[in-house]
């Protein structure tokens, strides 16, 4: 029914009455406006003025495979899907991973239904962002993985400021920043034997064209729309993010140079603030001066002592 009602109004110039598309469908004016939600929800954009009815103003533009490879030119990334609704991609990537589903594929979805961020947080994927997920099988040993999420992030970043000029920063060891509000996360997770990787799923949610919040995240969310004040195409930002991300990855299984580590470390927010973080019952706090090649964020604390954070959840002053 929904597609029937978006035919009509893509056929009209003007409004369309609730009655007239009530009788035009043979279905009840509430049918047409639970219908008109639905395609609301779905990014379509419909004006409804009373008296006079409804009208489409703007359609959402949809992920395109074969769009997005256009021209992409990657290492490790050899193949790309789109799907419409997905609980995960991430936990689409482990089902396809346990019937051996070869490193290098790109799984984005629309819309995530059960979408997650780190430590079992929900991650908000309304329409308008790019949710999706890459799997890699490296041959490192499981202590030799971790850095990563700062290698994806420092991708994502640097498409970021490529394509938008926005001033895009990191948040160790998994956010994208602008300003002080936060523009995508990443969640990596791992399958390992003792002393080998089995495989390593990123996922990672970017804040496209969203426009709106829920209430919990109001306030420290961001897109590229709200901070460019106009529409992205998805596609063609999605392929300068995989480019970046593919070139940031490689680099990182190659080993990050000294030049590289120092250039993540200028992008990284976090580097210059006043932090703090709990791990086993300790907490450490003191201003974090720098990141490691294997990923380590470098604390100094009152008395002049380095700490090295790898995990957990740290606390920096000024950022939500």
């Amino acid at each position: 029914m929904k597609q029937k009602i978006l035919k009509v109004l893509e056929s009209t110039d003007g409004y369309v009455s609730g009655e007239q598309l009530s009788k035009m469908l043979g279905v009840s004016r509430t049918a047409v406006w639970k219908n008109i939600k639905v395609l609301r929800s779905e990014g379509y954009k419909i004006d409804s003025v009373t008296n006079r009815g409804y009208r489409l103003t703007e359609k959402p533009e949809m992920l395109d495979a074969e769009k997005i490879s256009q021209g992409l030119e990657t290492s490790l990334i050899r193949k790309i899907e789109v799907m419409k609704t997905v609980d995960s991609t991430n936990e689409e990537l482990k089902r396809r991973s346990r019937y051996g589903e070869p490193s290098g594929i790109v799984i984005a979805a629309e819309k995530q239904t059960g979408g997650k961020g780190r430590l079992g947080r929900a991650w908000n994927s309304d329409i308008g962002g790019i949710y999706f997920s890459l799997l890699l099988r490296p041959d490192l040993p499981p202590g030799e993985i971790s850095a990563i999420t700062l290698a994806a992030g420092y991708g994502v970043c640097l498409a970021v400021r490529e394509y938008t000029g926005l001033d895009a920063r990191i948040k160790w060891p998994n956010d994208i920043i602008v300003g002080n509000k936060k523009l995508c996360g990443i969640l990596t997770e791992m399958s390992a034997q003792s002393d080998r990787i089995d495989c390593v799923l990123i996922g990672i949610g970017i804040n496209v064209n969203n426009e709106e919040f829920p209430e919990p995240i109001r306030q420290k969310a961001t897109s590229l729309r709200l901070e460019l004040g106009r529409k992205i195409d998805r596609n063609e930002f999605f392929r300068c993010v995989l480019r970046s991300l593919d070139k940031t990855s490689a680099e990182f299984l190659a080993g990050f140079s000294q030049e590289e580590t120092e250039h993540f470390s200028k992008l990284c927010a976090t580097v210059g603030r006043q932090v703090s973080t709990t791990n086993g019952g300790r907490t450490i706090a003191g201003t974090a001066v720098g990141i490691t090649s294997g990923g380590e964020l470098e604390v100094r604390d009152e008395e002049g002592n380095i700490h090295l954070i790898n995990s957990g959840e740290v606390v920096v002053q000024g950022i939500y």
